[in-house]
């Protein structure tokens, strides 16, 4: 009780004098803002958290009356991105690889790998590369590999933060069955609250301090906290953003253009991306939608200059060549893409490569032939806008994941360049920040820059987009 962590390099605590009980059997909902420390107490009860790595911890907690750390077998964590803990290449083996850390029999071992498997509706065997699996087969797969070491608490970070509408609904339905049939403890946190509601029967909030700011029966909990929750930024019902105002914006032309672009991954039997015609205008935001495995990052890369097609042509209006003609964008040398397309990617860590977030903000700028003053004060700004500031000496790998989203816009931002293109901007945004996301690239697009998001996310598509692309799985099986 009073429990509290501080991760290492950190003045603030993620959390702090957390007095909290969950009994056996409760699914419980954890919110909270972007950095209230929500995926800190899901580690610290999986038993992920060792002070020895430099953290400080305070006060205590207890899975079943013991540290964590001794009882790991009792919980099971499935992370927000479900290629971080697949970790053998079929399906079959990753399931197998806990039961065999953890000793279980060889001969129990197989039989409890079917039954997982069957458990998430997993429609492929045992051999199935798991290279070969959508976001959802992999979050599915992940799933069952915790399954299958029969934890009594179940925790989830986010488990549909990087599924499509329809894979989300699916990994919900299997997680009803589950606990329908299993019985275990819950903890979830997500974003997505109409969909998560029913699926639990008590909420807790985390304040952005690390402390406790709410608990108990979902409808009482938003009845008498809803409006001051909103206020601090969690997702509450009936709480919906308004849509930027309208602004009167430059002439729109065109920036990128691809003309039956595709792509195809070495080794692949089928293409991830096939005979797309698309543009990129100043002034406009397109929005890319699709199922998991369409290949709209694969797009976002292409446009982005960061892929040669490997057919068709991305090349640049004339308004970024040099001469008269159009320009293959992926042969431009970085100094001169990043001055006019950059890229933010689904993994913010993809990009980072200083040692502090202010650093972080300062490559950019400098890339592109500003003196150190002027890019500190472009960082500074950055920071400000984007509500940084009090992690500007920060080590980027040790934010949370929302804060890592903003960082990672912040960095693309830096360079003041003509297009941006984006994965998933909204991913693990609390309420205020994706409110500010919104706004922040509602201006650019109406100052005259050309912004491109690939999402799920269809509230923000809608309030966002000019031009929506829908893409389609190339896949035969799909």
């Amino acid at each position: 009780m009073g429990w509290g962590w501080r991760h290492a390099g950190r003045r603030a605590w993620a959390i702090r004098d957390l007095e909290l009980r969950i009994e056996p059997g409760e699914r419980v909902l954890l919110l909270g803002p972007s950095g209230a420390g929500k995926s800190t107490l899901l580690l610290g009860l999986a038993g992920l958290l060792d002070a020895s790595g430099g953290g400080q911890e305070a006060g205590s907690i207890r899975l079943d009356g013991a540290n964590p750390r001794r009882v790991r077998d009792r919980a099971g964590i499935v992370f927000q991105d479900a290629d971080t803990q697949l970790v053998m290449g079929t399906a079959g083996d990753d399931v197998a690889f806990g039961l065999e850390n953890r000793g279980v029999p060889i001969e129990a071992i197989w039989p409890r790998v079917d039954a997982a498997l069957e458990a998430v509706q997993f429609r492929y065997g045992r051999e199935r590369r798991t290279n070969a699996l959508s976001g959802g087969e992999k979050q599915r797969l992940a799933l069952a590999g915790i399954l299958a070491m029969r934890p009594g608490l179940l925790l989830l970070d986010e488990p549909t933060a990087n599924l499509d509408p329809e894979g989300a609904d699916r990994l919900r339905d299997v997680l009803r069955a589950i606990l329908e049939r299993a019985s275990p403890t819950l903890i979830l946190v997500e974003h997505r609250l109409d969909e998560a509601l029913p699926l639990v029967d008590r909420l807790v909030v985390l304040g952005g301090d690390g402390r406790l700011l709410a608990d108990g029966e979902p409808g009482a909990v938003f009845r008498q906290h809803g409006a001051s929750l909103a206020e601090a930024g969690v997702w509450v019902p009936g709480h919906r953003p308004l849509p930027p105002p309208h602004r009167e914006r430059p002439p729109a032309h065109t920036l990128v253009l691809a003309e039956g672009a595709g792509f195809t991954y070495p080794g692949a039997g089928w293409p991830a991306l096939a005979q797309v015609d698309v543009q990129l205008r100043s002034s406009e935001t397109l929005a890319v939608v699709g199922p998991n495995g369409a290949g709209k990052t694969t797009l976002a890369l292409l446009l982005a200059g960061l892929l040669r097609p490997t057919a068709g042509s991305v090349v640049s209006g004339e308004s970024l060549s040099i001469g008269h003609g159009r320009e293959d964008i992926w042969r431009w040398p970085p100094s001169r893409l990043v001055r006019s397309v950059a890229m933010v990617f689904q993994e913010p860590e993809h990009q980072f490569v200083a040692g502090t977030v202010l650093d972080e903000l300062m490559v950019g700028p400098i890339q592109v032939g500003l003196p150190s003053s002027e890019a500190r004060t472009r960082a500074v700004e950055l920071l400000e806008r984007l509500h940084l500031t009090a992690l500007a000496k920060a080590n980027p790998f040790t934010l949370s994941g929302g804060e890592k989203r903003r960082l990672s816009v912040a960095t693309a931002l830096a360079a003041a360049p003509l297009a941006l293109v984006l994965d998933e901007p909204t991913f693990g945004q609390d309420l205020r920040t994706w409110t500010e996301m919104l706004e922040l690239l509602a201006g650019l697009r109406d100052s005259g820059r050309a912004v491109c998001i690939v999402t799920h996310d269809r509230d923000f598509a809608r309030a966002l987009a000019d031009r929506t692309m829908r893409l389609s799985p190339t896949h035969p099986a799909a």
